[in-house]
């Protein structure tokens, strides 16, 4: 099955301090990878390099959006990146908060608007029309995320589980080929973990999204992975199917511990 991302040796220096050791990771099409490590493991940084808001020290990322070519990303700022297809959501929710559900969503389909500056001051028939597309559009992904009930709701006052699948919404509006999801499950409780698993096994098999996660949620991770990536101090020190990462000693001692129940 072919790569849509390819990380050859990537490495993420700070000054004195190695966040990221040379590490090689690839997600295939229509795969769901997850990336575990304890906090500090250089999860999120590894996120960072990949979209664009830290430039590696060293290091090749390739992506193969389906149907196109493979394409070196390096230097690529956030906004070039996610115009190529790859989407994030971040640890710490990072909504507008004093904007309604729906422009929250909308706000994710301006990367695929061609009116330009003209077109938004003269107002146009052809930007009037590309307007309501994307409010329909919008409307579409929320009713498929189970939010429609709050479109016009500003996303402050969702409830928290709502709020991380807005998210993942705004996110889905770019049209990703490949969906980044850092913690998505931070702060759930058990309910909304549930219905998180089956929101991101649907994305996969309705919308062909891939998708690479950074989850401390154990059970998440191994009921939902085709593959598991595990980081400890920069270093991917395994990767493999779950039940190879389950009983993987060095897994096991790095991170999930003696008595994992996954």
């Amino acid at each position: 099955m072919e790569s849509v991302l390819d990380i050859k040796q990537l490495t993420m220096d700070f000054g004195g301090l190695r966040a990221l050791d040379h590490i090689d990771l690839d997600v295939k099409a229509g795969e769901i990878a997850a990336l575990i490590g304890p906090n500090g493991a250089g999860k999120t940084t590894f996120f960072n390099c990949v979209t664009g808001i830290y430039k590696p020290t060293e290091g090749d990322m390739f992506i193969c959006p389906p149907g196109k070519k493979r394409e070196r990303i390096n230097g690529l700022k956030p906004n070039q990146v996610t115009e190529k297809g790859m989407a994030r959501t971040f640890q710490n929710i990072r909504l507008f908060q004093n904007m309604t559900v729906l422009e929250n969503v909308m706000m994710g389909r301006h990367c695929r608007m061609r009116a330009g500056i003209p077109g938004a001051i003269l107002r146009n028939r052809a930007t009037r029309e590309e307007e309501q597309r994307v409010v329909e559009e919008s409307y579409a992904i929320l009713k498929k995320i189970g939010l429609a009930e709050f479109v016009n709701e500003f996303a402050k006052n969702l409830p928290y589980g709502a709020q991380r699948r807005l998210e993942i919404a705004r996110a889905m509006a770019t049209e990703p080929f490949l969906l980044l999801l850092d913690e998505p499950a931070a702060g759930m409780n058990n309910q909304e973990t549930k219905e998180l698993d089956e929101l991101i096994l649907r994305i996969r098999s309705e919308e062909k999204i891939s998708i690479l996660l950074i989850e401390h949620d154990m059970k998440l991770v191994m009921s939902l992975s085709d593959r598991i990536f595990v980081m400890d101090y920069g270093r991917k020190i395994a990767q493999g199917t779950p039940e190879e990462i389950k009983n993987n000693p060095a897994v096991i001692k790095a991170y999930l511990g003696e008595d994992i129940d996954a």
